[in-house]
């Protein structure tokens, strides 16, 4: 008799476990996803910031040809970030005859499919000006 009633009262918690791993794993997943997201736009972010910087420093040398900049932010893009930043596009607009601006463009890789996160970065230089004493 004793048995019988603890199993009855004890039918109200059947399937309780598995509905709250139903409900905290897609949450659980749904923040990794997020921060690996988060990860890999910080990434790109910062791989955007290195490349327009390393095409400024290319292109602030006194007698650097016209477009060395944009041409060295996107040979370091292309080689030290292929992965976290997709279709890497720079450009020189903004630059002054006293400033260099160098701005670097791309994607992110997305987790999720059909969702497109762009990038940009910009670095200025002043241009490098011997003077005679």
């Amino acid at each position: 008799m004793r048995a019988t009633r603890y199993r009855r009262h004890g039918r109200g918690d059947r399937g309780a476990l598995t509905l709250s791993y139903v409900i905290i794993v897609p949450v659980f997943l749904l923040a990794v996803m997020v921060i690996a997201q988060a990860s890999l736009w910080y990434l790109a972010r910062q791989a955007a910031l290195a490349a327009a910087r390393q095409g400024a420093d290319a292109a602030r040398v006194v007698g650097a040809p016209l477009g060395a900049g944009p041409r060295a932010a996107l040979a370091f893009a292309r080689s030290a970030a292929s992965g976290y930043l997709l279709g890497p596009s720079a450009d020189s607009r903004g630059s002054s005859s006293t400033t260099v601006a160098i701005r670097v463009r791309g994607k992110v890789p997305s987790l999720v499919p059909g969702v497109a996160i762009n990038v940009s970065q910009v670095a200025r230089a002043p241009v490098e000006q011997f003077t005679t004493p």
